[in-house]
This record gives C-alpha cells, sequence and structure tokens, in this order.
C-alpha cells in the first residue's frame, strides 16, 4: 500500500501549513504561536478532545475510533534552533537567530496530516492519542509530558515517534530492535592553576598544559576502557583558556558530551572521566572542578513493536525501502522518555538530498510529509483494526 490517497490529495494543504510553522520558530517550552497554530487545525479537523498547556507549551489531542479499544498515541516535536537560517527560501524564518534546523516543522506536519486523515475516516477501534511535545532540543519537553501523567491520563498503552533523515533516500525508513539512539551526558571542567609570564612557566602552574593532557588522556577512555563490541563517544568540543601570548593564565575550561547505549557502560564513562581529570589534576600540580550531568537517557525500540513498525513502514515505501535492524545512532532524543513509560517505537524517515540536520542552510523536504502521515494513519489502522 503506497501513500494513502486522501493524504496525498493533501500534500499542497501540508506543504503551506509546513511554511507557516518554518516562518515562525519558537524555542523550547515558549511556542505561543505554535501551539495555537496547531490546536486550530486540530479544532477545524473535528478531533474528540484538545488539551493545550501540557508540559508549559504542548497538546494532546484525541480522536476516537468507531468502537472501543486500546488507545496509541503518536507523537511530533514542535520546537525550533537558535540558528541564523541561511536557504533563502521564501519560508524563511522571520525570527532572527531562530530556524527549524531540525526538522521539526515537518514532524509536527506530518501529525497534523495523520490527524486530518484519522478525524475523517476513524476507520480504527481505540482512540488515537496526538502528542504535540515542546522542548525537544533543550529541556526534555518529553520527560515533561511523562511527569506530568500523559500515559495513564490518556490510558497509553503504545508510543511511537519518526524523526525526519537527510541524505537518506526519499521515503526510506530505518529502525531497530532494542537501543536506536545513545543517552548523552555533559561535562564542564574548570582547571585552576597559578597563573603568570609566559617567559617563566617555572613559577607558575600551567592550566593550559593540564588541559591539553587532560583531552589527550579522555580519548583513551573508548579505546581502552570500553569493551571492543559496546559503543560509546567522549568527545571534547569546547577549551576555553588563555588571553595573550605571553601570559600563562591561571585558570581555563573545557567540556565534553559522552554518549553511551548502556547503564553499565555509561557509569563506566564517568567513573573513568572522573578519574582521569583528578590524576591528571594531581600530576600537574592545578585543581580541577568536574560538572557531570545526565541528559537524555538512551532511545530504546521495543523489539515487537519495532517489528511491527518496519512492516508498516513497507506497507507504505515497500520493502526494499525499509531498513527494520539499522545500525544505532549515537545522536539522541528525549522520547527516550516517552519510550520509557511505554512500549513503542521510533524510526527515521529519509527526505533526500540537502544540508543535514541542525544546519543553517537545512530545510525539511515537503515531499516526505505526506509519506510520514501515511505511516503514522497506516499505523493506527494496523494496531486498532475494526472488526
Amino acid at each position: 500500500m503506497p501513500v494513502i490517497n486522501r493524504i496525498a490529495a493533501l500534500a499542497p494543504e501540508m506543504a503551506e501549513w509546513r511554511h507557516w510553522l518554518h516562518r515562525h520558530p519558537e524555542l523550547e517550552f515558549d511556542l505561543p504561536k505554535t501551539s495555537a497554530f496547531v490546536a486550530a487545525k486540530l479544532r477545524s479537523f473535528g478531533v474528540d478532545e484538545i488539551h493545550e498547556g501540557v508540559a508549559r507549551s504542548g497538546i494532546v489531542a484525541v480522536i476516537r475510533g468507531r468502537m472501543a479499544g486500546p488507545a496509541i498515541a503518536l507523537r511530533a516535536d514542535m520546537d525550533a534552533l537558535p540558528i541564523e537560517e541561511i536557504t533563502g527560501k521564501d519560508y524563511a524564518s522571520e525570527h532572527p537567530g531562530r530556524m527549524h534546523a531540525c526538522g521539526h516543522d515537518g514532524h509536527t506536519t506530518m501529525l497534523l496530516g495523520a490527524a486530518r486523515y484519522l478525524s475523517e475516516t476513524r476507520n480504527f477501534a481505540g482512540s488515537v492519542v496526538l502528542l504535540f511535545q515542546p522542548a525537544e532540543e533543550e529541556g526534555g519537553g518529553g520527560e515533561v509530558m511523562v511527569r506530568e501523567g500523559v500515559m495513564e491520563r490518556f490510558g497509553i498503552t503504545e508510543v511511537y515517534g519518526i524523526h525526519n533523515a537527510p541524505n537518506l533516500p526519499l521515503g526510506h525508513f530505518q529502525t531497530t530492535p532494542g537501543p536506536l539512539m545513545a543517552a548523552v551526558d555533559t561535562a564542564w571542567v574548570t582547571v585552576t592553576g597559578r597563573g603568570g609570564h609566559g617567559a617563566t612557566p617555572q613559577v607558575c602552574a600551567d592550566p593550559v598544559v593540564a588541559i591539553a593532557g587532560m583531552v589527550g588522556a579522555l580519548q583513551t577512555i573508548v579505546s581502552r576502557n570500553v569493551a571492543a563490541l559496546e559503543q560509546a563517544v567522549v568527545s571534547v568540543t569546547e577549551i576555553h583558556v588563555g588571553t595573550a601570548n605571553n601570559i600563562i593564565p591561571e585558570s581555563g575550561w573545557f567540556a565534553a558530551t559522552i554518549r553511551s547505549f548502556s547503564p553499565a557502560v555509561r557509569d563506566l564513562l564517568e567513573d573513568r572521566f572522573r578519574a582521569i581529570v583528578a590524576g591528571q589534576a594531581e600530576a600537574y600540580g592545578v585543581r580541577a572542578e568536574i560538572t557531570y550531568e545526565r541528559g537524555y537517557p538512551p532511545t530504546v525500540n521495543d523489539a515487537e513493536k519495532a517489528r511491527f513498525a518496519a512492516e508498516v513502514a513497507a506497507e507504505v515505501s515497500g520493502a526494499a525501502a525499509v531498513e527494520a535492524e539499522a545500525e544505532r545512532d549515537m545522536g539522541a532524543e528525549d522520547f527516550a522518555y516517552m519510550l520509557a513509560a511505554r512500549p513503542g517505537a521510533y524510526l527515521f524517515l529519509g527526505t533526500g538530498p540537502g544540508a543535514g540536520l541542525h544546519h543553517p542552510a537545512y530545510d525539511f523536504n515537503d515531499a516526505a510529509a505526506p509519506i510520514g502521515a501515511s505511516f503514522f494513519a497506516r499505523l493506527v489502522e494496523r494496531a486498532l483494526p475494526v472488526g
């Protein structure tokens, strides 16, 4: 079964929705225009319930089928990124320093398209719960929704989501049973020594050399402490130290992103990070203060639901366009909190060639929206059959 005909007919309208969202990007939990736009569309579709202000600016909507049954949730994130857009499109961001550089405008459009179709047909037994989530990029809006009890309040038994994937062929799907995306942790290390003249390092305790030593030593964690069949990343991404070429500074700092899949490896990475920084600090005669923050957990698909989702994706795009046991991705996603609360699956949907995610030239491919909407709609009809 290819793209659903009714949804294909909605493609021009869906592109208009997406372009409006793209012109009006909003950040984190501060989504007044985005939330109002989504709520207005849902009302016009005739959904049965709309609950606004969930997780501050999120929306939960309910569509009831032809008879009673379980409740399946479909999720889309709505927030943008603090990036200056350079696409030059006629629907480019109207807000300097903000743009939809991760395709959440497309995710929202896909779920709106599915909502329109499901509201019209209601060819399912049970309920569809639409989760329009704020603050995926920063703030963990998915976790807030779960903490506020949306799973229990709306009787959700399963939950599904999609993320676009630029440079994966248009319409291709990728997913995998078990861990799909990594846990992400962040560390900030402040190193304090004793500053002085660059000509007399012997009377100083140089934080520059100490930081260089720490950065090099931290790269041994993955190569020498993590088992070869495990996957992990330790990347130092910021170093800030020094003000002039003839001054040994008093202090400096660096930051790192740390990513993993299993709880045991996650603990190992933190333990080794702290031990290496402390050991290097002692060796160089400086003081190191570590702030280590655990972020989103790994995004873990239920094996059965991932296989089911791949089957549905094959109905929409063809079996050759679905990779049901794809490689894991070291990126992170706060949909992880929803999958920790209920079984379900997360998938990547290819949008074809173009700039990558979080790039100022990125733009969601409108041709992907009917494909994603058809996947959502068909998943509901398959999971909640009438009769």
